[in-house]
């Protein structure tokens, strides 16, 4: 179970569908001359697309499957019919339900190992916006969307990885698939993202890796791909706005002895000090509870601890934080003085 500093703090909520302006974001190879080849401008076809699709949504989706399924349909028809299901399932709620009921999840999983950067985003992102409807998981992951959204998630443009790591976050909130996801090796790749992604990918990737890593095994696949140096960077560097989810991770992830030992061989020690020292109330008590679970599992770390000056802080947490952080500064406290 998630502890509640982490659960209400609506941390992870930010992965929905496509953030990226009505087609892609800046970079991508659908905003910059490949949007011409979609046909018209961006702001003329979505207008074109809401309004046919207002009365005629059926018939609309109908037709455009047809498009990105027929074997004799050119790439632009293609990019075209991909586009128009990706907005239509991202405006409207009932017409992701329409979209899979019609037929559309085979013929877009197709697209998610396309070579065609423009056709593979827009597949990317048309499974994400299909994903957000919980009755399409299952659809989804049995289609076998897991292993080419992953393949995506590694070599697809910026959007399209930020988007796999959506759609596979969505798909790993159904336990099995969650399984699935870890053992088909997406969790180096979200690693790779956390690292070396745009800031909307670390978001994405962080969020998608805290869903994962509530399996031991996931874990520690984490932990062997290299999360807890980047997750420590992202606690020490606030430019990102992302102490909070790293912090968040990090605790997922030391509840292993990998991850523990990790986290103190990268130096994570003082990096937590800090936070319960600098930290807002939530990092202060997400930093605390982290530095317990260490000092639990070693004489030798608890010594580190203390070592590195963590009695002042967390008594000072003591006397100003919640009635919870209190009572988590109280065990923390309590374990360094008597070891």
């Amino acid at each position: 179970m998630r502890p509640s500093f982490i659960d209400s703090s609506g941390a992870f909520s930010e992965c929905n569908s496509d953030r990226s302006g009505e087609f892609s974001s800046p970079g991508s190879p659908i905003n910059g001359a490949g949007s011409d080849s979609v046909g018209g401008s961006a702001a003329a076809l979505h207008r074109l697309l809401i309004s046919c699709a207002a009365d005629n949504s059926d018939e609309v989706i109908s037709s455009l499957i047809a498009d990105l399924d027929s074997p004799s349909a050119s790439i632009d028809q293609q990019r075209h019919a991909a586009l128009e299901l990706r907005l239509l399932a991202k405006h409207n709620p009932d017409n992701r339900l329409k979209i899979a009921r019609a037929g559309a999840v085979r013929p877009l999983v197709s697209l998610l190992s396309h070579p065609d950067p423009i056709l593979q985003e827009n597949g990317v992102t048309a499974i994400l916006n299909l994903s957000l409807c919980d009755e399409n998981k299952d659809l989804i992951a049995a289609s076998g969307a897991i292993k080419p959204l992953i393949h995506a998630l590694k070599v697809g443009t910026p959007a399209a990885r930020e988007n796999a790591a959506c759609a596979l976050l969505r798909l790993s909130l159904i336990e099995e698939h969650k399984v699935t996801i870890g053992r088909y090796g997406a969790i180096a790749h979200l690693v790779d993202l956390l690292q070396n992604g745009t800031p909307r990918g670390k978001k994405d990737a962080s969020t998608a890796l805290y869903s994962l890593c509530s399996t031991k095994e996931n874990k520690i696949r984490a932990v062997k791909a290299g999360i807890i140096r980047p997750l420590l960077d992202l606690m020490s560097d606030s430019e990102y706005g992302m102490v909070d989810k790293a912090a968040s991770v990090l605790y997922a992830i030391v509840s292993v002895s990998e991850g523990l030992a990790a986290a103190v061989q990268e130096d994570g020690i003082p990096v937590l000090v800090e936070l319960v020292e600098i930290g807002t109330p939530r990092q202060k008590e997400i930093a605390a509870s982290t530095l317990l679970l260490i000092c639990e599992q070693n004489v030798q770390y608890r010594s580190m601890v203390v070592r590195e000056g963590a009695f002042p802080p967390l008594i000072a947490m003591s006397q100003s934080g919640s009635s919870r952080a209190k009572q988590k500064v109280g065990f923390s406290y309590a374990v360094l003085r008597f070891s």
